[in-house]
C-alpha cells in the first residue's frame, strides 16, 4: 500500500487537523523495527538533534501523525507522536531504551547500538559524536493500521 492510500484511509475514518504528513522508515532496520512497532514492542525512537539543526528541519511535535514505511517504502501504519524531548546521549534513560523495543531492551544495548549509529550518521554530516551529543527522544503510538 502506498503512503497516500493509507493516509486517505486514515483520514476518511479519523478527520485530523493536520495538513499533510511525513512518510518515513526507521534507518537501521526498516522491516524489523516496523514489525516491533506493529507488535506493540516499539513505542519510541531517537535521533541526533544536531542533524535536525544542520538540515533546518523542525523537531517532531506531539500530536503529529506520520506514515511509517517498511524497507520497500510501503505504508505499514499511521503513528501519532505523543512525547518529544531532547537530552544528552549519556542521560537517555533505561525507560526510553525499553520503549525503543530493540535487542534485550536494556540501556546497555541501546547505548551500544545507538552510539555506533549516531557516530556513523554524524560523521557523514561532518560532525563528531560524544557522550554529550544531544538526542531527540520521541514516543509514539499506532493510531491506525490497514
Amino acid at each position: 500500500m502506498t503512503p497516500q492510500e493509507l493516509w486517505a484511509q486514515f483520514t476518511a475514518v479519523h478527520p485530523v487537523e493536520q495538513d499533510g504528513y511525513e512518510a518515513w522508515a526507521f534507518g537501521a532496520d526498516p522491516d524489523g523495527l516496523a514489525a516491533l512497532v506493529l507488535r506493540g514492542e516499539k513505542t519510541g525512537t531517537s535521533s541526533a538533534y544536531d542533524l535536525y539543526q544542520l538540515e533546518g528541519e523542525p523537531l517532531p511535535q506531539p500530536g503529529k501523525y506520520d506514515v511509517l514505511l517498511n524497507g520497500r517504502e510501503e505504508a505499514v501504519c499511521i503513528l501519532r507522536t505523543t512525547k518529544v524531548y531532547v537530552t544528552p546521549f549519556d542521560a537517555v534513560t533505561a525507560g526510553h531504551a525499553r520503549k525503543e523495543g530493540e535487542g534485550d531492551k536494556s540501556l546497555g544495548y541501546w547505548r551500544q547500538v545507538h552510539e555506533a549509529f549516531f557516530t556513523q550518521c554524524l560523521q557523514e554530516a561532518g560532525l563528531a559524536f560524544t557522550p554529550e551529543t544531544r538526542v531527540v527522544c520521541e514516543e509514539f503510538e499506532v493510531a491506525f493500521r490497514p
